[in-house]
């Protein structure tokens, strides 16, 4: 067992990037900092500290790998960061997301939604390996973020509305197919799962999933077509799209 000490506040957050880069971990503290620690010759070491945050970064996630070794990070300050390795060095953005704070960010597929369809086939779809990032905020929106090769920033394409209260987690999830996923929790009880398809990619509309607690996270299975969420009231539940297009609860797991 290894004990990796250097933050000065509780960890929130750590997250393995992609075993292609090695053996490399991000944590991320109510201090505030973001530490990239990597394992060589059996010992782990801190190889870069990231502090800019002026606020607990609540979340980190890896990018999918064929984009890179993209690192984004969620702040409390009210701020998303972006930190990349290349060229042997670590280089960083930050960006203004949501000004109550951010509470959850999470990375969509490299791939283009509808590139397993015909139409992706007769080239109808978007360009491959594009940037894009969804954001849950405090302000209670959800807002979705691209890449701009043009100005080298990332610029917010989509805000959507809808939740009451907090967002407190999001979940792209990496299906490929036509349509594009999202799902986002709150403190308003309610998950929303959002869909996009491929010919429109900027129009969103969301189905609402009720439940009798607070909700806290939401995660999509590898094939992107069960989608489980957890709250206050001790529960996991897991739910998959019927063939009519309606959400099920196909199972309950409780403590």
């Amino acid at each position: 067992m290894e004990t990796l000490k250097g933050h000065e506040g509780p960890v929130w957050c750590v997250s393995w990037a992609h075993p292609q880069y090695g053996n490399i971990l991000a944590s991320a503290s109510y201090d505030g900092k973001v530490f990239i620690w990597r394992e060589q010759a059996g010992q782990w070491q801190r190889i870069y500290d990231f502090n800019l945050h002026t606020a607990s970064v609540n979340l980190l996630t890896w990018s999918p790998h064929s984009l890179g070794c993209l690192l984004a990070c969620a702040s409390s300050d009210g701020s998303v960061s972006v930190l990349e390795f290349r060229d042997n060095s670590w280089a960083h953005q930050l960006f203004a997301a949501h000004g109550m704070g951010v509470n959850a960010v999470s990375w969509a597929p490299a791939a283009a939604p509808g590139v397993m369809t015909s139409a992706a086939q007769q080239g109808q779809q978007q360009a491959q390996g594009q940037r894009r990032l969804v954001t849950g905020g405090s302000d209670n929106l959800v807002k979705i973020w691209e890449w701009s090769a043009a100005t080298g920033e990332y610029v917010c394409v989509s805000s959507l509305t809808g939740h009451s209260d907090w967002v407190r987690d999001v979940a792209w999830s990496p299906t490929i197919l036509a349509r594009s996923y999202i799902a986002s929790a709150s403190q308003d009880k309610m998950v929303r799962i959002w869909t996009s398809d491929a010919s429109t990619p900027h129009t969103w509309r969301s189905t609402v999933l009720t439940f009798d607690a607070v909700l806290w996270r939401v995660s999509w299975s590898l094939s992107g077509n069960v989608l489980a969420v957890s709250g206050g009231d001790n529960r996991v539940t897991l739910w998959k799209e019927s063939l009519k297009g309606a959400w099920e609860c196909v199972k309950t797991i409780e403590e």
